[in-house]
């Protein structure tokens, strides 16, 4: 599975169906400042998420706010999935694909969203786990 600390192509939830699918059949739940996605995935892929982040458009008219906001979101993920999600799901051998949305009113320091990022990994698994 190459290095722990990496955010590949093939990481990234860019299949059309699947985010159709996601959104439409998946479980949801909410995580302040996150909207959290998630749907079993029965395909076969290499690693044992598939993930995309979105940050509305609406609230955060500058698409300089909206990346600086997924750069912070990327970045916290990138750092804490192999050992809260990762590891966890592959022992429970199981494949997901998930969204997470960004639903606060303003832009968060990357500290905040890095403790809350934990805790959505966390909350996921329990989830998944039921």
């Amino acid at each position: 599975m190459g290095k722990t600390y990496t955010f590949t192509k093939e990481e990234r939830l860019c299949n059309k169906k699947l985010i159709d699918q996601l959104y439409h059949n998946g479980s949801s739940f909410l995580c302040y400042p996150f909207k959290v996605s998630w749907l079993i995935n029965t395909d076969t892929q290499l690693f044992p998420a598939q993930v995309l982040f979105s940050v509305s458009k609406k609230r955060y008219k500058k698409a300089v706010d909206r990346n600086l906001i997924k750069r912070r979101i990327r970045e916290a993920y990138r750092l804490h999935k192999q050992q809260h999600l990762y590891s966890l799901l592959g022992d429970a051998d199981k494949r997901i694909v998930l969204s997470i949305g960004f639903i606060g009113k303003e832009i968060a320091p990357y500290e905040f969203i890095e403790k809350k990022i934990l805790k959505l990994l966390n909350q996921l698994f329990e989830e998944v786990a039921k």
